[in-house]
Parts: C-alpha cells; structure tokens; sequence
C-alpha cells in the first residue's frame, strides 16, 4: 500500500487526465469539447437512429392522428360555396310555397315574391354546379341534393300552380312524370354508364324556368298570352328530351351488355388455353 488516502489518488490521476501534451496542466474539458470531428459525425448518426426509431414507434399514433385530421378535412370540405347554395335552394322551397298561398294565392303582391323566390332558386342553380365543377367542390352530397332541390322548387311551383287553377293539371304530370322518370332511368343503367346532359336537356330547364315563372307572376293580357305559348314550348321540350334519354339508356344497355358479353368469351378462352 502506497498510503495515499483514495482521495488525494484520485485527485491526482484527475490532474494526470487534465494535463496537456507537455505536461502542463490544462483546463478541464467537458465531453462534448473533447470531442474529435470523427466522434461527432458517430454522436449525429446515433441521433438520427434514435430520432427515427421513435418515429416509428410512435408512427401508430401519428397515423391514427392523420387519419383524424384528413377525416376533418373532407368533413370541411361539405361546406362549400357549391353546396351551400344547393342547401339555400332547398331551404327556399318552403318559403316559396308560403308566398305562392299567402293570401289565398292570388294576391298580386304575393304572386310577385313568390316568384323572386323562384327567380333565385332558378338563378342559384345555374352556379352551384359550375362551382363545384370548376373549383373541384363536388361532393357526394352535392351530386344527391343538386337535383333534389332543382326537382324540388320546380315542382313546388309547377304543383300550387295546379292547386290554384293556373295551370292544367296534366301538364303538371307530365313534366313532373318526366324528371322522375329520368331520374329512375340513370340509377337503373349506371352500371353500364352515364346518360350526359345533352343540350335539348338544358334548353328544355331553361324554357321551364321562364314559363313558371311567367305563370307565377299574376300576368294578364297580351303576357298571358305569350306565357302559354311559352309553356307549350317547354311541354314540347320536355317531352323529346325524355324520349332522347330512353333512346340513350337503351343504347348504352345494349352496348354494355355486348361488352360484358365479349369479355366472358375472352375469358373462357384464356381459361381453356
């Protein structure tokens, strides 16, 4: 045993560690400034492992948050300019009912606010779906509620005016008759396609469009006139379009139904080759 108390031992081999290449004493370094380029390059290496391992494990986590916050995102997205003009049109239904009866229905002052609620619902219609197309606005909600509202306002109209005697009720039922039956009639060959709106299609809203509205307003005279003929126009429409539309769904049935059949033959001959 040398004697020296453990103390003074290690106090001395501190000084021997602290002693520079001549063997003065020099000042204490910490880790991080004994450091060589060499160690720091391994030290950031083993940060970037440590960084990405825990990444990973949290990477669960993240992921479930990222799918909340996409979920939130697409539920933000519901409430577009698009469909909230497709909300305000339904919303307007209601009220156009009420003005087109208030006071019996055939007050002049009445007839003319209901018919600037039709004029905005008609108006509103002609941008909401440009929006949503140009904008990249459409939704699964908007494709529903688009042409419920557009169905729904014109067939408000088209039935109190019915109600009131202004208008015939067969002519109601043809119209009305048509838009459903077309509507069925995309559901029913989707699967083999999409009937696209032709222009006779849009020619024939528009033509509809006036001709209510001309019957909303309590004209007389010589626009009363004009409003029937109007009309007629529209019915005409509205008739050889429809047949158009059954001419295009049976088309695209038998052409998909050929196609589905061509298919099968190919693959039975793969099959038994």
């Amino acid at each position: 045993m040398s004697g020296v108390p453990a103390s003074a031992a290690g106090g001395s081999s501190g000084a021997a560690r602290r002693t520079g290449p001549r063997g003065t004493a020099g000042p204490a370094h910490g880790p991080a400034e004994r450091t060589t380029p060499r160690g720091a390059a391994v030290e950031r290496d083993a940060a970037e492992r440590g960084t990405a391992e825990r990444g990973a494990t949290e990477g669960g986590a993240g992921g479930r948050g990222g799918k909340i916050a996409a979920a939130a995102v697409n539920q933000a997205s519901l409430w577009n300019v698009a469909n909230l003009l497709t909300m305000f049109r339904l919303l307007l239904v209601p009220v156009f009912v009420v003005l087109m009866l208030g006071n019996g229905g055939y007050d002049p002052a009445w007839r003319s606010f209901a018919w600037a609620a039709f004029a905005v619902a008609m108006f509103t219609d002609l941008f909401d779906g440009h929006l949503a197309r140009t904008y990249n606005l459409v939704t699964d909600f908007g494709k529903i509620a688009d042409p419920i509202a557009d169905k729904a306002i014109m067939g408000a109209a088209l039935i109190c005016l019915s109600a009131l005697g202004d208008l015939p009720w067969w002519v109601t039922a043809v119209i009305l008759g048509r838009e459903l039956g077309i509507t069925v009639l995309r559901f029913v060959v989707i699967r083999y396609g999409v009937i696209p709106a032709s222009r006779g299609g849009k020619l024939k809203t528009l033509t509809q469009g006036i001709a209510v509205g001309m019957y909303v307003l309590a004209l007389t005279g010589p626009l009363a006139t004009l409003r029937f003929w109007v009309m007629a126009a529209a019915v005409v429409l509205t008739v050889a379009t429809g047949l158009d539309y059954v001419k295009q769904a049976i088309v695209l049935r038998r052409r998909g139904i050929a196609e589905r059949r061509a298919a099968l033959k190919d693959e039975s001959k793969e099959s038994e080759a």
